[in-house]
């Protein structure tokens, strides 16, 4: 039997149902997904404000004091949000690099049968649970940080040792969770840059890591700046393995104390809390929410007048 040949030949009524029903299945999906993004948002919304009313958004966002189930409780996330702020920054400075740099060797610099041992190892990075990493985490990086910690800080009376569980793991362990996602997102805009604009680069007499720098980076910075975008909000986002490698515990984010995140606090505290402390745990999640929108903004204003610039 000869297979069944498909022509884009048919009667105009056919072809008028066909495009009718494809633009409605079209139009559906992409109301389905503003509705997503505006049901989020006012959820949001909704479940973080009512303990800015009750508590007070100055003793919330500026309160330096997190004593929720005291007697006489208190709700200060200040060093919680600089926490993040600091770790996710430190993460960011890390990783963007890194796999920036590794997206370039993938792209431009690797031979085709090492790249086609690399390419699959990062892939199999972002299939990794967040919880292993975390695992991974305590059993390998934490004792090295104890190590460290005891070296740096032998024969101090005031330091508190954490036995690794800090700040600086967990910007390691972000840092690390973030690559995946830079690498392969960079790697595709870094192929999709045409052509022509690398050979008119060589044939003018420009070096190869000249091209790179001058011509292929600045041409595909849309798609790297999308990749920045999703690492940082990877990792202002993660949660579990942040909990198992940083102590959470709320103090000023330096390099060496026990630390806890804005992902961290909600997780660590929302399955027994009831009441006012509930609320302000929503409420963190609504920080959350904010700053992840800020950062998209800002991204995407720069991204314009960098466009509009040319």
């Amino acid at each position: 039997m000869k297979p069944k040949s498909f022509s884009i030949i048919g009667s105009q009524a056919a072809k008028s149902a066909v495009e009718k029903a494809a633009s409605i299945i079209v139009t559906v999906c992409g109301l389905v997904a503003v509705l997503a993004v505006v049901s989020i948002t006012a959820y949001m919304i909704i479940s973080g404000t009512p303990a800015l009313f009750e508590v007070g958004p100055l003793e919330i966002l500026f309160g330096t004091v997190w004593k929720p189930t005291a007697s006489e409780p208190s709700f200060g996330i200040l060093l919680i949000i600089l926490t993040s702020i600091v770790g996710t920054s430190l993460a960011v400075l890390i990783g963007v690099p890194i796999g920036l740099f590794t997206a370039i060797f993938l792209a431009e610099v690797a031979p085709p049968k090492l790249a086609a041992i690399v390419k699959p190892a990062v892939e199999l990075l972002a299939g990794i649970p967040s919880v292993i990493y975390g695992l991974l985490g305590v059993l390998i990086l934490n004792p090295l940080m104890y190590k460290l910690e005891r070296f740096i800080f032998a024969g101090s009376e005031t330091h508190q040792y954490t036995g690794g569980a800090n700040l600086l793991s967990a910007v390691i362990v972000l840092a690390i969770m973030i690559l995946p996602t830079v690498i392969n997102i960079s790697e595709s805009a870094l192929r999709a840059v045409p052509a022509h604009l690398k050979q008119a680069s060589l044939g003018l007499g420009a070096s190869k890591i000249q091209t790179v720098f001058k011509v292929i980076i600045p041409a595909a910075k849309s798609g790297i700046a999308s990749a920045i975008v999703l690492g940082v909000g990877r990792a202002i986002g993660e949660a579990m393995a942040i909990t198992l490698v940083s102590g959470s515990s709320v103090n000023v984010p330096l390099p060496f104390n026990s630390v806890r995140l804005l992902t961290t606090a909600i997780v660590a505290e929302m399955g027994y809390s009831t009441g006012t402390h509930r609320q302000v745990l929503f409420t963190i999640g609504l920080v959350l929410f904010v700053f992840i929108m800020i950062i998209n903004l800002v991204l995407t204003s720069i991204l314009k007048k960098g466009g509009e610039q040319k």
